[in-house]
């Protein structure tokens, strides 16, 4: 028997142990002449002592010596009152190290960003959420939020990511729905309502040049929200007055240097201001943006892809970086960019060189897929550099939730190759994998985020596979597990943290022929 095999703890107050030790043998009523009455205990450690004479060494976690230091430990004399004290903080703190140890190592067999998907997966003939009615639950988490989320200006902060314009979209969207047709009027007047401290936040800072054409993150995504919800109302001259100021915002980024840390990404840049575009485009059924306007703004973002790569000499011909990041993803990076311009195909058919380039951007991102389907989250990333597998990101903002399998698919259905298809494939079967994130149920880091890509797969294919996915995934943010293990978000009830963004899903997979991320539809 090696006395070094486990730790030898002098005192330690009862309660400090917890069911993380799970057995201990106590020496209890130690004595200076060394005397002292063994006992064993098993899990239950302090209630139930359990006598034994013979130990089993092995599987004795930790030795403690147990009393309180004013009266057991003075009567036998051991120790005066402040030693006693003393060695009860010592041994405490000793207990607390082994805990942690314990947990830690415990914890090294189950992935820390997201839960193990044990999920049933589909079989042909095995339709389990074919008929599944979601309206109840759309309707609870509605009222939840409602409830909870204040109609402030204050809560406007962060736009349609974080802020009350979100959950304005939200009603909105679900406005749209034949499943709650009849519940239109009231699902828009109350989206007006969670718009109108959005527009009073807006006008404040109206002169603020990073917030004025940010579609995300900014006034341009509450102007474009108001218009719509204006729209769908049939106040013309509403929707038409916020239209216009959407519209006007286009010449806050047109300069190529219009914002320092960077101009060109999805949540404040030029690609966001342009998804912006499409998404109102489609609101008002028809083309409301001057075709000169958009042209400026593609051939400003391929100037400054172009002018960057050159400088860094990326391999890539097209680079951008967002704070001095190099990123690749959706949120803040270049695949997210890249869709953009690959929604605007009459530019690209007006400029063979900039098509060659966007081509060559999107078959570089190619390459750097992994063999488990994800991506860098910025080129800091790449080679002897890359995240261990274990600590990766799975999200919608970095890695193969995001804009990379946005873009494969968009460059699937523009190029009809088939290796991008191939790409979103590997990208759906990481995101079964991996999908089931522990960081909340919205859509830029959480499981609606992930379940948004098994409905794009379902639209791209048509294959029930993908769609019996997105299902499971959907009740997988109501189950148990993942109410006691998720983390709860800042923004907790948000579109992009938060319960909206789920609830934008769960109205998705009720027309998944129709369903598409928020803004960033494909077809």
């Amino acid at each position: 028997m090696e006395e070094a095999a486990w730790p030898v703890l002098y005192y330690v107050v009862p309660h400090v142990i917890t069911r993380s030790i799970r057995r201990a043998v106590i020496l209890a009523g130690y004595s200076s002449a060394g005397r002292c009455r063994k006992r064993q205990c098993r899990r239950t450690f302090p209630r139930s002592y359990q006598p034994a004479k013979d130990i089993n060494w092995l599987s004795v976690d930790v030795i403690v010596l147990v009393g309180d230091p004013t009266h057991g430990l003075r009567k036998t004399r051991m120790l005066r009152p402040r030693d006693a004290r003393l060695m009860c903080v010592v041994a405490g703190k000793a207990v607390d190290l082994r805990i942690r140890k314990l947990r830690r190592s415990a914890a090294m067999s189950f992935p820390k960003r997201y839960f193990v998907n044990s999920l049933q997966d589909y079989r042909v003939g095995n339709e389990t959420f074919a008929d599944k009615n979601w309206n109840s639950q759309i309707q609870q988490t509605v009222n939840i939020i409602t409830d909870r989320q204040k109609r402030s200006v204050k809560a406007a902060e962060g736009g349609l990511y974080v802020g009350v314009a979100g959950v304005g979209y939200m009603l909105y969207h679900m406005s749209l729905s034949p499943t709650f047709v009849g519940e239109k009027s009231k699902l828009l007047e109350k989206g007006l309502a969670y718009i109108q401290p959005a527009l009073e936040y807006a006008e404040s800072n109206k002169n603020d040049k990073s917030q004025k054409s940010a579609f995300v993150l900014g006034n341009a995504g509450i102007y474009a929200v108001a218009a719509a919800v204006y729209h769908a109302l049939g106040d013309r001259n509403n929707a038409d007055r916020y239209l216009k100021a959407y519209i006007d915002s286009a010449a806050n980024c047109k300069p190529l240097n219009f914002l320092r840390c960077g101009g060109d990404e999805l949540l404040v840049g030029r690609a966001g201001y342009l998804s912006g575009v499409l998404w109102l485009e489609k609101v008002f059924g028809k083309e409301t943006f001057p075709a000169k306007d958009i042209n400026e703004l593609c051939k400003c973002i391929m100037e400054s892809g172009r002018k960057y790569a050159q400088r860094h000499r990326s391999p890539c011909p097209l680079m951008f970086s967002y704070y001095d990041v190099e990123y690749l993803g959706a949120a803040h990076g270049l695949s997210g960019i890249l869709q953009m311009l690959l929604s605007f195909p009459a530019y690209l058919q007006s400029d063979p060189k900039a098509e060659q380039d966007v081509k060559a951007s999107v078959d570089y991102l190619l390459s750097l897929q992994s063999p488990s389907g994800n991506f860098p989250c910025a080129t800091d990333e790449l080679g002897s550099r890359a995240r261990p597998e274990a600590d990766e990101l799975v999200h919608w903002c970095h890695g193969a939730p995001g804009s990379v399998v946005y873009l494969m698919a968009k460059a699937y259905l523009y190029w009809k190759e088939d290796k991008y298809l191939r790409s979103c494939l590997k990208c759906g079967d990481l995101v079964w994998m991996k999908g089931l994130l522990k960081k909340g149920p919205g859509t830029c880091h959480g499981v609606a985020g992930s379940g948004h890509v098994f409905l794009l797969l379902y639209r791209l294919t048509g294959d029930p596979k993908h769609l019996h996915r997105a299902h499971v995934f959907a009740d997988f943010i109501f189950s148990p597990e993942f109410s006691q293990g998720a983390r709860t978000p800042d923004s907790p009830y948000s579109l992009y943290e938060g319960l909206a963004g789920t609830v934008c899903y769960l109205v998705d997979i009720l027309k998944p022929d129709q369903a598409a991320f928020p803004f960033f539809d494909v077809f």
